[in-house]
């Protein structure tokens, strides 16, 4: 191919991608820059037209909504390592062992997704609380009960565990799909255990997936806040509640752009680290391309 040609097609492929641009700083960077503007404002104010003041950032660490971030950043990583440790199981399964029901488990998996996250929390609601379907039926059957298994940290993890473990199970499930079964059995052949090839052979190759899957659940995870209210109550206040709290019963838009921005600013930080140690073009099968 002659670099005039390359220079066209570089041209020609720049052309064609300027519509998504154009709508993806319309929808996603606009509002972020309005966001970032608002989070210098004096406080309660609900214009951009002042001198620009930076005291809702000093709220972050005079009022304590840092805890709220590490509870954020806390449930999240938790989130991120059961999910690993529970789907890795079930992605090799899919991949390797029952491939023939892989489509049955995806479309089992992905039917979850059809139903709002709020309805499915309030299910669980319904089963674990006080006088619901797990405490009812033991008073029911025993005549003894207890109090509930609501309103505390394990059971925000488990909400989000339940409602994330699709976005963790199908990039492990695509990680796995790239390791070469070949490797394994070379390596076993060799006398590797089954630790020295997952270790060696199974997390190197399936690195991919598995930035993608932590990522993912990761990202998500930290800005939840449907969990934490439904199956936590006040147990824990995670951020994503103190800014919907800030723009809502507080009406100080400035203090909730700033509590936005600080979460934004650490999980891009986080996100740009995964994504610069990601080969996009080997997960997309185009290594030989």
């Amino acid at each position: 191919m002659s670099k005039s040609s390359g220079n066209r097609e570089s041209r020609l492929g720049l052309l064609n991608a300027l519509p998504m641009v154009a709508l993806l700083a319309l929808g996603f960077v606009a509002p972020l820059l309005v966001v970032a503007a608002f989070s210098i404002m004096p406080e309660k104010s609900f214009s951009l037209m002042h001198v620009p003041d930076f005291s809702a950032y000093r709220e972050f660490v005079a009022q304590g909504y840092w805890r709220s971030l590490f509870w954020s950043l806390a449930l999240a990583a938790a989130t991120t390592l059961i999910l690993f440790v529970l789907c890795w199981p079930l992605a090799f399964a899919m991949v390797r062992v029952f491939t023939r029901f892989t489509l049955i488990i995806t479309v089992a998996v992905v039917v979850t997704l059809f139903v709002s996250e709020n309805i499915r929390l309030f299910g669980w609601a319904l089963t674990l609380m006080k006088g619901g379907m797990i405490e009812g039926t033991l008073r029911a059957w025993t005549g003894t009960g207890f109090d509930g298994l609501l309103y505390n940290v394990p059971v925000i993890v488990f909400g989000l565990v339940y409602v994330y473990l699709p976005f963790m199970l199908f990039p492990l499930a695509q990680g796995i799909a790239m390791v070469p079964a070949d490797a394994r059995h070379a390596a076993a052949d060799l006398g590797a255990s089954r630790w020295e090839v997952f270790r060696e052979i199974e997390l190197p190759l399936a690195a991919p997936g598995i930035l993608v899957g932590s990522l993912l659940t990761f990202v998500l995870a930290a800005g939840a806040v449907a969990e934490s209210k439904l199956l936590g109550g006040q147990a824990v206040i995670v951020i994503s509640d103190d800014v919907e709290t800030a723009f809502t019963y507080g009406q100080n838009w400035p203090l909730g752009s700033a509590l936005s921005m600080i979460l934004i600013v650490i999980v891009a930080i986080l996100a740009t680290y995964a994504l610069a140690r990601l080969d996009l073009d080997r997960v997309m099968g185009r290594a030989g391309a």
